[in-house]
């Protein structure tokens, strides 16, 4: 735990907002943010307070939560006006050991966090992501995985059509692109599986914005499974939908996040599998598109200890060779 926890976690001032304002103003508190966010500071922590302000149960949330959850968005260079859609403080009562609960303050990223995120890699060529509308599907290759979508032009007649699911969609300035698309019905599982407030009571953000939660849910997952992740992107995927603990995660070139998923405490992310796993899956997705043996050679290197991956690599090299005569 940090330096500056363990001297204020015995002497947190009042709660409410005038509480968490005298906190935050602590001198060791400034200059912590001052460090990563320069002049920028003063007005982040305004704009904590002031997210604060508008929510009451996060004005009774523990201070240090806060203070954890504002400081990784600070670290991600990402604002925390709910009307941005970048970041939020979300409340949650958290069961402790003893059975009672306590009011604690979630990090959660938006759809635009996650796009800001990896535009600043300079990586990408386009991202986006969008609904689907009932009729767009024109074709689902069930083998390939490929889905052939065709757009309705007219604004008022597509608005009239009925969402039945929503995409991810991103190009990499070396070529490699990826869809993901799920429908409504994967993305409703998918929240009742991860978040037991919207399963067990039908509340929380999916119920107040399911649109804005299902775009950030495709855009996390295709960006995690199939894009080059930075160290950025791989903190917020981690702390994402978490009550952070300390802040180990000031440190350089680090995602060594002490996180508790508070809404679901069966999830469990393996920090170090994160980046290695979807490194693979983007590799594999680089391999099977390759339409050239340059394309190809573009995934190099190769794990020595990934046979299954060398020998479709092997492979598709033969494929794509010029036949000799």
């Amino acid at each position: 735990m940090s330096e500056l926890q363990t001297t204020n976690q015995n002497q947190l001032p009042a709660t409410g907002i005038k509480g968490l304002s005298s906190f935050l103003n602590q001198d060791n508190v400034k200059a912590k943010f001052a460090e990563i966010l320069g002049q920028k500071a003063n007005g982040f922590i305004a704009s904590m307070l002031s997210a604060v302000s508008q929510n009451e149960m996060l004005k009774n949330a523990d201070q240090n939560s806060i203070y954890l959850s504002g400081m990784m968005a600070a670290s991600l260079d990402l604002p925390i006006n709910p009307n941005l859609g970048f970041a939020y403080l979300v409340p949650y009562n958290a069961r402790q050991k003893d059975g009672t609960t306590k009011q604690v303050c979630q990090f959660q990223m938006g759809a635009k966090g996650f796009r800001q995120l990896a535009l600043r890699s300079g990586q990408f060529r386009y991202l986006n992501e969008s609904d689907v509308r009932e009729g767009e599907i024109k074709n689902h290759n069930r083998l390939t995985g490929e889905i052939e979508f065709e757009w309705i032009q007219d604004t008022k007649e597509r608005l009239s059509k009925k969402v039945v699911g929503y995409l991810s969609y991103f190009q990499l300035l070396n070529g490699f692109e990826n869809t993901l698309y799920w429908t409504v019905e994967e993305i409703d599982a998918h929240a009742k599986k991860y978040s037991q407030t919207y399963k067990k009571y039908g509340t929380g953000l999916w119920k107040d914005d399911f649109e804005g939660m299902a775009k950030k849910t495709v855009i996390k997952m295709n960006l995690s499974k199939n894009a080059p992740l930075s160290i950025e992107m791989q903190k917020a995927i981690v702390s994402d939908q978490a009550v952070i603990k300390n802040d180990n995660f000031l440190k350089e070139e680090t995602v060594d996040i002490d996180t508790q998923y508070v809404d679901n405490e069966e999830v469990v992310i393996d920090v170090s599998a994160v980046n290695k796993a979807s490194e693979r899956e983007r590799v594999v997705a680089h391999i099977e598109k390759s339409k050239t043996i340059q394309q190809l050679e573009e995934c190099l290197p190769i794990p020595d200890d990934d046979l299954d991956l060398i020998v479709m690599y092997a492979d598709k090299k033969k494929e794509l060779s010029p036949k000799t005569k």
